[in-house]
């Protein structure tokens, strides 16, 4: 599935991955290849960007939301920063 991460200032991240793991407002969920269309509020915590099984990437972000739609992931969000494992 195709992912962008957006904060106001620059595109963050753009790329196929296999799922993303987000901090929800009620808890931490996964959006995985072809989930069903989804809209949701993102509190502040920990995104890992699951490039593939075997391979993550994790950012620290601040509030925003996610929009799935066709096998594409949008997550916009207040900030984020990259952090190095």
């Amino acid at each position: 599935m195709l992912l962008e991460v957006l904060t106001p200032e620059r595109k963050l991240y753009a790329g196929e991955v296999y799922g993303v793991q987000l901090p929800g407002i009620d808890g931490s969920f996964e959006i995985l290849d072809k989930h069903a269309p989804l809209i949701a509020a993102l509190g502040n915590g920990k995104m890992k960007v699951l490039k593939d099984k075997n391979h993550s990437e994790f950012y620290t972000i601040s509030g925003g939301f996610v929009e799935v739609l066709r096998n594409k992931a949008t997550v916009l969000v207040e900030g984020a920063v990259a952090v190095e494992k």
